[in-house]
């Protein structure tokens, strides 16, 4: 098996609901990393384009830069928690990757110490 890992950083304000409960908005430095996976290398020797896949952590990501989440689609109809960014994250990829490589795993930091991991299921 072989591995990619990326990682990426955006600020972004989110207010989630626990125990129905809304919080008051706050902002993040979400730290995202994530990894793409596959067992075979192509003729050059590449699980695939490491700058491909870069563009499109940016291009995914780019809609939430120094935003609200909590405005911003699809989280302004999802609870915008660190599990579901981490979800929404790696879907997002996945539909983007080359066949044959697919989405490890994708970890949201939200602050020190305090992460959520996603790891699709593989079928």
């Amino acid at each position: 098996m072989f591995q990619l890992e990326l990682e990426t950083e955006f600020s972004a304000a989110h207010a989630i609901v626990i125990a129905g409960k809304r919080e008051r908005v706050h902002g993040h430095n979400f730290r995202v990393t994530m990894v793409v996976e596959g067992s075979r290398l192509d003729a050059d020797g590449l699980l695939c384009d490491f700058h491909q896949v870069e563009r499109w952590i940016e291009e995914i990501v780019a809609p939430f830069r120094d935003g609200d989440l909590n405005v911003t689609p699809p989280f302004d109809r999802i609870n915008p928690t660190a599990e579901r960014i981490a979800e929404h994250l790696g879907v997002a990829l996945g539909r983007k990757l080359p066949e044959g490589v697919r989405v490890g795993s994708v970890r949201v930091t939200e602050a020190t110490r305090c992460a959520a991991v996603y790891r699709p299921t593989q079928t």
